[in-house]
């Protein structure tokens, strides 16, 4: 395992801040959290940035070091993060990249990385709860189509988005993990119902989704038929290997600024309080660290995270609510009201243990698929 950058690779690093001190000051301001139409519009319009100066491949095209590099330096410089790109950036599109035929790769990974396409994630549904693989929608093969009928729940940024990918049930009678398939399902197509969810922190960048005998082409399935699961499993190890990299960069620039707070409102007087930040940033140095191995070792088997991507996620989560808690200490009466920094973002961390697999569900992959324990029965 090498941890350390090549030459190539820092000098990538040194190449992006000029770039980023560059461009970030002549940003427009950015729209309310309410306003996704706006906030689409934001985002794929940093995205074509991106584009145009030759960084919007690193998803996928770059190695999984410089992708790290890229995701550290973008978020350290306070550059948009992707929003609505979210799902085609680091979910769809590094999954079609790796299990798409060259058609597929050719057809929605360009609009991607234009920013000129948003993509949704139909893999949640009311009934099955943190079991994915319980999923009940349908898709019966008719032809050159598929014809999908169900709902799913969850679906990020399905109001604003051209393409979904959607897991089907398209073998009723197989085991419940042999019978999924992966589909790219055109959100305009005929019998889509999309009704945007409120979350608690009074955002809406989920919706419930309701599906009535929508016909999808069968060259819209990445993988085989009833292969989805293993497809899916792709997926989510982008989801919990990678996908929340810059976010750790931000949890610890917040914890500096935490620091500053605490000095300026008396608060760091507290041993308890300095105990408690110095734990944290322990936490998130060794979150940064085991990011790089997660990296390093995708690196050595061609470029998918494994399941050490799973550790990351169950303790990321934790720690990213305990940092918030933390701010909460510092805020101190203020932590009630909802202008003030980090108020918000502490009602949005408790999803965290939830979204993305909940923490039961990693704890179950580790134990499973790391230390070799055996299935609960």
């Amino acid at each position: 395992m090498d941890l350390s950058h090549s030459p190539e690779e820092e000098e990538f690093r040194a190449r992006l801040r000029q770039w980023l001190d560059r461009v970030l000051p002549t940003l427009p301001p950015k729209p309310p959290p309410d306003d996704w139409p706006g906030r689409r519009a934001y985002d794929m319009g940093w995205q074509r940035m991106l584009y145009d100066a030759g960084y919007a491949d690193v998803h996928w095209d770059a190695s999984p070091t410089t992708r790290l590099i890229f995701l550290e330096e973008t978020e350290e410089a306070g550059a948009p993060y992707v929003g609505a790109g979210f799902v085609g950036l680091l979910h769809a599109g590094p999954t079609i990249a790796a299990e798409g035929s060259v058609e597929q790769r050719a057809r929605w990974l360009p609009p991607i990385l234009r920013g000129e396409e948003v993509w949704c994630q139909g893999f949640s549904e009311p009934d099955a709860g943190s079991d994915l693989a319980a999923l009940r929608t349908r898709a019966r093969r008719d032809g050159d189509e598929y014809v999908v009928s169900g709902s799913k729940i969850w679906t990020s940024h399905a109001e604003v988005a051209d393409w979904c990918e959607l897991l089907v049930r398209t073998d009723p009678a197989a085991a419940k993990h042999r019978g999924i398939t992966w589909l790219a399902l055109p959100m305009d197509a005929p019998g889509i119902t999309v009704r945007p969810l409120r979350t608690l922190v009074g955002s809406a960048e989920f919706a419930e989704v309701f599906l009535d005998e929508v016909r999808v082409p069968v060259g819209n399935r990445v993988g085989d038929e009833n292969d989805g699961w293993r497809v899916t499993m792709v997926t989510l190890s982008f989801e919990r290997g990678t996908a929340f990299v810059g976010e750790v960069v931000a949890c610890r620039r917040v914890l500096r600024e935490l620091a500053g707070e605490a000095r300026k409102n008396g608060r760091w007087d507290e041993p308890e309080l300095r105990r408690r930040l110095g734990r944290l940033n322990a936490e998130f140095r060794a979150l940064w660290r085991l990011t790089q191995w997660n990296v390093s070792e995708a690196e050595a088997s061609g470029g998918v995270p494994g399941v050490g991507g799973s550790v990351f996620k169950l303790r990321y989560s934790q720690a990213r609510q305990e940092l918030y808690d933390a701010a909460a200490d510092v805020l101190g009466p203020d932590a009630l009201d909802l202008d003030r920094p980090w108020v918000l973002d502490r009602l949005s961390s408790l999803s965290y243990t939830i979204a993305a697999g909940t923490s039961q569900i990693q704890q179950n992959i580790v134990a499973e698929r790391i230390l070799g324990l055996p299935k609960g029965r």
